[in-house]
């Protein structure tokens, strides 16, 4: 599904998307449209414009994510900001394109969020890094949270891999992957990639280059 205020843009995403394979199901005009569109028809992802009228992307994601956790929503904005990439992964978006990217960039965040796993643009990536960087760091000698198999998945996540990706440079299973992301979230109080990605930057875990 597409929500998007201006309709050149929603009319050239619709194309993009349907050559790229996907099913457009619905468009939306503004966030209250979003909400309603979204119980309605349940779609597998949203491709959620940030800058809307009445309700923004960020709240309709919010609300969306609350009544369809089960709706995957991946962020479209103009500029990469700190503020609102913040906002947007407290509200649970999946990923974050800046609206410059390509086709194709849109289309493997597609599949990333369906896959449970985040996209995250290389803009939005080193705005993220400049605001952990203000963040105060705990000290490096404190117990260790994570292991340290455990640490060099985050990292590699960190560095943009994707799961497939995790596992041949670890020499180990998909499936082990999964198991140490699982212990992570839990061991950081974490709900997908990115928010563990954030968090382990702020306690000195990883680091963002």
């Amino acid at each position: 599904m597409l929500a998007d205020d201006h309709r050149m843009l929603r009319e050239g995403l619709r194309r993009s998307m349907i050559d790229q394979g996907f099913d457009v199901v619905g468009e939306a005009r503004d966030g209250d449209e979003a909400i309603r569109l979204a119980e309605e028809l349940r779609p597998d992802v949203i491709l959620m414009d940030v800058t809307m009228p009445e309700v923004d992307g960020v709240e309709a994601t919010r609300q969306i994510r609350a009544s369809c956790p089960e709706i995957k929503i991946v962020m479209l904005t103009m500029h990469a900001d700190q503020e609102v990439l913040t906002s947007a992964i407290r509200a649970g978006a999946s990923g974050y394109l800046v609206k410059d990217c390509s086709t194709e960039e849109i289309s493997s965040a597609v599949r990333m969020a369906v896959s449970g796993e985040t996209a995250l643009s290389p803009q939005l990536a080193a705005s993220m890094l400049d605001e952990v960087r203000r963040l105060d760091q705990p000290h490096r000698d404190e117990d260790r949270i994570v292991t340290r198999r455990e640490e060099e998945v985050l990292q590699l996540i960190a560095d943009g891999c994707s799961t497939p990706e995790v596992a041949e440079k670890l020499y180990i299973s998909q499936k082990t992957v999964k198991n140490h992301l699982a212990s992570i979230y839990q061991k950081l109080d974490a709900r997908d990639r990115t928010q563990a990605v954030l968090q382990a930057v702020r306690m000195g875990i990883v680091s963002l280059d």
